[in-house]
């Protein structure tokens, strides 16, 4: 497993090692033995997998609230995301900025978001598959969520279309408008 960090503390990009031969491939997709000894301990308590069938369907952005906040491992199973994450922990260097990298099946790379981080993808293919270890049960009074196209923010999505949206995430609010209580050096 190689651990490659981003210029967003705390948040990573895991590359598992990737074993094949003329049958096929075998990986860990997580072994909490190698994750602690590269400095990551998080002890993960729900899995969940999302099915997109069409391409340009965004997720996102979202998060839940302390004292249920979320770390996430996300991997895509089927076709390709691309998978963004941004900075909303008040005090931090880098409030508001993103970091974006495409996650697909064929290249296998995850991504490991902290807490105090929102997290959204975009898909680039059809029939998308996601799947997501969290270290913290979901609690739906806890889940908010920014507008994908908060122009303090930027992100530069691939796609050039409107995105396919759903309903929560066509009327969540602004970064500075959105409820947050992250703040940086807090665990």
């Amino acid at each position: 497993m190689k651990i490659n960090k981003t210029y967003l503390d705390g948040l990573v990009i895991v590359e598992p090692n990737v074993y094949g031969d003329h049958r096929g491939w075998f990986m860990e997709t997580y072994n909490e033995f190698d994750y602690v000894k590269n400095g990551i301990v998080t002890k993960f308590v729900q899995d969940n997998q999302s099915f997109s069938a069409t391409k340009g369907t965004l997720r996102g952005l979202h998060y839940q609230l302390n004292p249920k906040a979320q770390a996430k491992l996300i991997r895509c199973t089927n076709g390709a995301i691309y998978d963004v994450a941004v900075d909303i922990r008040q005090g931090s260097s880098t409030f508001g900025k993103w970091f974006g990298i495409e996650l697909s099946a064929e290249n296998k790379k995850q991504l490991l978001v902290p807490k105090g981080f929102a997290h959204g993808f975009l898909t680039l293919t059809e029939d998308v598959e996601v799947q997501y270890k969290v270290d913290q049960l979901y609690a739906p009074e806890y889940d908010r969520g920014i507008i994908w196209n908060d122009p303090q923010i930027g992100i530069q999505w691939p796609l050039n279309v409107q995105p396919i949206l759903s309903v929560k995430d066509e009327t969540a609010p602004l970064l500075l408008a959105a409820e947050n209580n992250f703040y940086y050096g807090e665990s």
